[in-house]
């Protein structure tokens, strides 16, 4: 592992950007506009408040919030002082979240007050109280904070001017770190190493209890060093950050990327379109990374001429399916200059292959590009021994990204990693001979019918081909006779009159008759987490309640 990172631990990655853009636009939040050197005195304050507060080396700190500046500022603020953070998903519940508190056995929460109408305090607060009478605090051990349940829990701090008894308010935190000074700040971060653990990511969940993936400070740095490279990020960069904080895509690639190379921050805390285009007319916007259907929600705005978008230059996109006609609109009507795709997953701190610039736009579209450098990949068959390029099997990742584990948990690490470092990612791929890798699905979304093995994500795409078609999602669903067979939920193109038996009759002509869908569904929107993916979990329940009915 390469641990001469330039900035040598985030905490250090910070004051560079404090020193070396100073007087550049850091931050804008509304009316709120602050320099990077304002920024970098935030995140001290932060970090000496973090450090009053008894918060040490390796101690887990929580976020719970949407996009704003004060997440930026109190995440940074954790990890100055040493930290790791924890973020938390705002689409969470609040016996979600207090499950994560509890496994991380966080000390500290940083908690937004109320967002999209739900209170995530008194959310929070419910679960606690659902979960006291099952969990005391250890006679030597933690004592019982703000929340019973939650013993090791010592601190809740509400991102608001307003909290409830025995929770502080955001200005009171950093008051009560006024006697901390500078050295001191300075001391503690200067302690931390590259090998230090700077994050504790927690899974979706989707096959189980989340887990927390454990990535250090050297990892994330290298990681996205590389892709503020690749993706060609630069001073002068402004940069609408829509994907959420609590995901690589939003912190990392986002927060972090742009402190790297003095890019200015945008962040929105939930994707609105009329909000989005009003920001990137506003704003200048050169750079908007996010999931395909933003960019698709985008183009077809019906008063999209009325805004200014030709700032944009760059668009990343990954986390679905890529319609080759997306790439060619945002290039031809908007005139975005670099599109590329990627691929990651927790595990391996959110990044393993890109596409580069220059990449035809079929690659673009129909791949996630090559291994980023330091990094290996391979596709292989249930044994584990290597397929040739074209040969769909389980991707595997060996190289600097791979977490160090799952945070405590030595079985559940051991099921995914092996002895000579493979990460097991659960994803199937093919290679082609370039190197290019093509996620065709989840090892558990494939269905096989009558003894042919079919990939969702590979019959999403020829369906988006339709001229009619918006969005698509396909799962297996049961067949007396074939076993499983397909089932389409669609989202139609504003205006269309597309039926299921014309988009059955259309696929049939477009691809091999076992992939054909057998069911075809009209939805007005498919259920999506807040990374972009589809939450299949609900189509399948909504398939299942629908089969039961009909019987």
């Amino acid at each position: 592992m390469r641990e001469d990172v330039e900035w040598g631990s985030i905490p250090g990655l910070v004051r560079s950007a404090a020193r070396r853009y100073a007087d550049v636009e850091a931050v804008v939040e509304g009316r709120t506009r602050i320099t990077y050197a304002e920024l970098g005195a935030r995140v001290e304050r932060a970090a000496a408040a973090c450090v009053a507060n008894g918060v040490g080396v390796g101690d887990r700190v929580a976020i719970w919030a949407p996009n704003t500046l004060d997440w930026i500022v109190s995440a940074l603020g954790a990890v100055s002082a040493g930290a790791v953070l924890v973020p938390l998903n705002t689409r969470f519940k609040g016996t979600e979240a207090a499950y994560v508190l509890e496994r991380s056995r966080a000390k500290l929460l940083f908690v937004t007050g109320t967002f999209l109408g739900t209170s995530y305090v008194a959310s929070l607060r419910r679960a606690s109280l659902r979960r006291a009478p099952l969990r005391r605090a250890p006679q030597d051990g933690p004592g019982s904070g703000p929340l019973p349940a939650l013993p090791h829990l010592e601190q809740v701090v509400v991102l608001a001017d307003d909290a409830p008894a025995d929770f502080r308010t955001w200005k009171d935190f950093l008051a009560s770190g006024e006697g901390v000074g500078e050295p001191e700040v300075r001391e503690r971060a200067a302690t931390l190493t590259g090998a230090h653990p700077s994050d504790i990511i927690f899974t979706s969940g989707t096959t189980g209890r989340p887990k927390g993936a454990v990535i250090t400070h050297a990892q994330t740095l290298r990681a996205y060093e590389i892709w503020t490279d690749l993706a060609g990020l630069s001073q002068g960069d402004r940069y609408l950050i829509v994907n959420p904080f609590f995901h690589t895509f939003g912190y990392k690639a986002g927060v972090l990327a742009c402190l790297m190379r003095g890019a200015t921050m945008i962040p929105q805390p939930v994707f609105n379109v009329d909000t989005a285009l009003a920001n990137i007319a506003a704003e200048r916007v050169s750079v908007l990374p996010g999931p395909p259907t933003l960019h698709q929600s985008l183009l077809d705005h019906p008063s999209r001429d009325a805004y200014d978008l030709s700032a944009l230059r760059l668009v990343v996109t990954g986390a679905a399916v890529v319609p080759l006609r997306l790439v060619e609109r945002l290039r031809g009507e908007l005139g975005v200059d670099t599109v590329l795709t990627a691929y990651g997953l927790s595990e391996a701190s959110g990044f393993v292959t890109m596409c580069r610039r220059g990449d035809e736009p079929s690659v673009i579209a129909t791949t996630s590009g090559r291994a980023i450098p330091g990094t290996e990949i391979r596709v292989a068959d249930a044994k584990g021994a290597p397929l040739p390029p074209g040969a769909p099997g389980e991707v595997l990742v060996r190289g600097f990204n791979v977490m160090q584990g799952y945070f405590e948990d030595e079985r559940a690490t051991a099921e995914v990693l092996t002895p000579d470092g493979w990460l097991r990612t659960g994803d199937v791929g093919v290679l082609d001979v370039s190197g290019n890798l093509r996620i065709t699905d989840r090892i558990k979304d494939m269905f096989i019918v009558g003894g042919f093995n079919a990939y969702p994500a590979e019959i999403e795409q020829l369906l988006g081909l339709h001229p009619d078609v918006a969005d698509v999602a396909v799962i297996g669903v049961p067949d007396a006779r074939l076993g499983e067979v397909g089932k389409a939920y669609v989202v139609r193109r504003p205006g269309a009159l597309l039926t299921a038996d014309d988009l059955i009759a259309w696929s049939r002509r477009e691809m091999a008759n076992y992939k054909v869908p057998r069911e075809v569904e009209f939805v007005a929107e498919l259920p999506r987490n807040a990374s972009g993916k589809v939450v299949k979990g609900e189509l399948r329940g909504h398939a299942g309640r629908v089969t039961e009915g009909r019987g």
